[in-house]
């Protein structure tokens, strides 16, 4: 299977998705050098996840992943038109959950510029829950701090505090974390929102409707196998290294450059 994000944010999903499924076998590309996607115009997002979505395509997978939220709020759409393999995003299981959660009906979303500018949460959630209030913040800050030497610092703790204060205003009880680098400071969130807020995190979310994405297309390997695991990056394969396996929680050992021009050229 192809896991695609904008850097390491989505090898949380990745993280997921090889505990929930151990005998499959998946390369993740993460496009480090064009990094960050969510203060990007959309329609260049788009064509960034066409290009990869053709490019993992041509390698041979059996499915591929959006683990980007921005990616996925531009181009879930056109990837599921255009490749021939199952496509599936990141934000469709976090809606789900979130209004499953809810028990009031107030629901925050904390994200990137872009997956806030694309409004595709407010569209899932009201498409289950047209009562429901979506209260969506965006958080440029985050990410940056996030890949950062010290995304424990106190900085880190002052953007979360400083990005819930509209949502704590307006009574939520479920928050939406709209970034798959968020999980990593997931502590930083719960402490600041308190144990009676819900966390909806794309992670687990996601590997779930994978893992069920294949048992319905028949489409699994044979459970009494071990997986493997590659990985490729548009940017530097070191820097790649030494990040990835702080999101991951596994370890990384070869990356391979993949050349922008080539990413092109699958399109």
């Amino acid at each position: 299977m192809g896991v695609f994000d904008s850097g390491v944010g989505g090898l949380t999903v990745l993280h997921e998705c090889l505990v929930t499924m151990p005998h499959e076998d998946f390369v993740y590309l993460g496009d480090h050098a064009r990094l960050p996607y969510g203060p990007r115009p959309l329609d260049e997002v788009q064509r960034f996840a066409r290009e990869i979505g053709a490019y993992l395509q041509s390698r041979g997978v059996k499915l591929v992943v959006n683990a980007c939220n921005t990616a996925t709020s531009a181009a879930l759409p056109q990837l599921q038109e255009e490749l021939d393999v199952p496509v599936v995003g990141v934000i469709t299981p976090e809606a789900h959950a979130a209004v499953q959660a809810t028990r009031n009906r107030r629901i925050g979303l904390l994200a990137t510029e872009g997956t806030v500018r694309a409004g595709r949460y407010a569209e899932l959630v009201h498409a289950l829950d047209a009562g429901v209030e979506l209260v969506s913040v965006a958080c440029p800050r985050l990410v940056p701090l996030i890949e950062s030497e010290d995304p424990f610092g106190a900085e880190t703790t002052r953007a979360v505090r400083e990005y819930a204060a509209e949502l704590k205003e307006a009574g939520v009880d479920t928050v939406i974390l709209g970034c798959t680098h968020y999980p990593l400071i997931g502590q930083v969130f719960q402490r600041v929102f308190g144990r009676d807020v819900t966390l909806v995190f794309s992670a687990e979310e996601t590997a779930r409707e994978v893992a069920e994405t294949l048992a319905r297309k028949g489409y699994e390997n044979d459970a009494g196998r071990e997986g493997s695991y590659r990985f490729l990056t548009t940017g530097d394969p070191g820097s790649f290294r030494a990040m990835g396996a702080r999101f991951l929680q596994l370890p990384i050992d070869d990356v391979e450059h993949v050349d922008l021009a080539v990413l092109g050229a699958a399109a």
